[in-house]
């Protein structure tokens, strides 16, 4: 028996360490043929058989884009161990499901000729973002080098070594009228930034921030679509009071409901999603204001100001970390409908929703983490009452 024939049962007994486990996903890195060698020794002592036509291609397929990354960074420690753990449990993952459906339709067949159905499978979202400069051109920050990308007036761009775009002013040099930058995040991304003045956002999945290169005046202002998480930083202004900082979120609903936020220095959470049908903002420390066309609110910790119909109204003792539970890498329902658990799920999986019957009208609640592949979504959600089937880019919502 050789090394790799070692590991592989050592892997299906789940015995080995870590070492072993790097060595493991490593030799199969190095010659894609032992794993394919293995896969066949799987399956066909599996409970059909010979594979079907492209079977094995398919799963070599979904295990080649977990385990051989297109840039391999040096990893602490820590997550380096995460990474090999991530890419074995894809691993097991799809044995278990593989030998589970090819049981389930050996079970259904009734005549001669059908194939199992292919598995599908969505991995989770991660960083990565769209950069559009003022002068058109583009950045894809997925694949972009770490430092200097850009400079914008005083302003060098850079990417920082954990993976977050920020502003570095140069020296020597004047700041001329402000250039206007904007960072989108297509749906399966995220992504961190420091805006030129200190600010942090943190944007989620299916969003964009566009903002100045240099805040000059008064006023700071940035427009926002999708969902964003703040943590302004407090400057002082030309006139000795501080600089306010402004956000305007596009309208959403055709138009019928927009809302501007401004801030003296705190943190917060916007969610104004055009399917969203309604503007957020949730309050977690200092104080905003909001202003809608109705009026203004001001909203103080724990508070969350929700404009709907162009109507505003204040929510008070509001669980805020379970709003945020996004940026901290967790789905937080918290008395969701249906709809609101699949809309956050399309923007994380990049995948289309598709109801098979009736909605039903129940409220679900629960903390899922988002680092879980979507067939693992869908096991927790099926303990939820919630029973869902993937077809490539869809996810089947099947009538409770």
């Amino acid at each position: 028996m050789n090394r790799f024939e070692t590991l592989w049962k050592g892997y299906q007994q789940g015995l080995l360490q870590e070492a072993e486990l790097a060595e493991f996903l490593q030799l199969i890195r190095e010659d894609e043929n032992l794993l394919a060698g293995g896969i066949d020794e799987l399956l066909q002592h599996g409970p059909q058989g010979m594979p079907a036509p492209g079977e094995k291609e398919l799963i070599l397929r979904q295990i080649r884009q977990q385990i051989q990354p297109a840039t391999v960074h040096k990893l602490p420690f820590g997550k380096r161990y995460w990474w090999i753990a991530a890419a074995a449990l894809f691993l097991l993952t799809t044995m278990i499901a593989l030998l589970t459906i090819r049981l389930k339709k050996q079970q259904d067949i009734t005549g001669k000729g059908r194939q199992p159905s292919p598995v599908y499978d969505a991995a989770p979202g991660k960083n990565g973002a769209l950069l559009t400069l003022a002068d058109g051109s583009t950045i894809v920050l997925d694949s972009a080098a770490n430092g200097t990308l850009a400079q914008q007036g005083s302003s060098k761009l850079i990417k920082t070594e954990d993976g977050k775009l920020t502003y570095s002013p140069s020296s020597g040099e004047g700041q001329e009228a402000p250039a206007y930058n904007t960072i989108s995040t297509p749906r399966g991304r995220q992504f961190q930034l420091v805006l030129p003045d200190g600010s942090k956002v943190w944007l989620n999945a299916a969003s964009s921030l566009t903002y100045p290169t240099a805040f000059t005046g008064n006023e700071r202002k940035v427009t926002l679509t999708g969902e964003a998480y703040f943590e302004v930083a407090s400057l002082p202004g030309k006139s000795g009071t501080k600089m306010s900082f402004l956000v305007d979120m596009r309208p959403i609903a055709g138009g019928k409901i927009n809302g501007t936020i401004e801030v003296l220095g705190t943190h917060f959470n916007v969610n104004a999603y055009e399917d969203e049908g309604a503007i957020k903002a949730t309050l977690l420390e200092g104080k905003i204001k909001i202003t809608a066309v109705t009026g203004s609110q001001l909203l103080f910790p724990g508070h969350q100001a929700l404009l709907s119909n162009n109507q505003l109204s204040i929510i008070n003792n509001l669980d805020v970390e379970a709003v945020v539970a996004w940026k901290n890498g967790v789905f937080n329902f918290h008395k969701a409908d249906l709809p609101a658990v699949m809309r956050q799920l399309s923007r994380w999986y990049d995948v289309e929703i598709v109801y098979q019957g009736p909605v039903p009208g129940r409220l679900f609640g629960g903390e899922i983490e988002r680092n879980l592949h979507l067939s693992q979504v869908l096991k927790i959600l099926s303990k939820m009452g919630i029973q869902c089937t993937i077809e490539g880019k869809k996810l089947i919502v099947q009538p409770s």
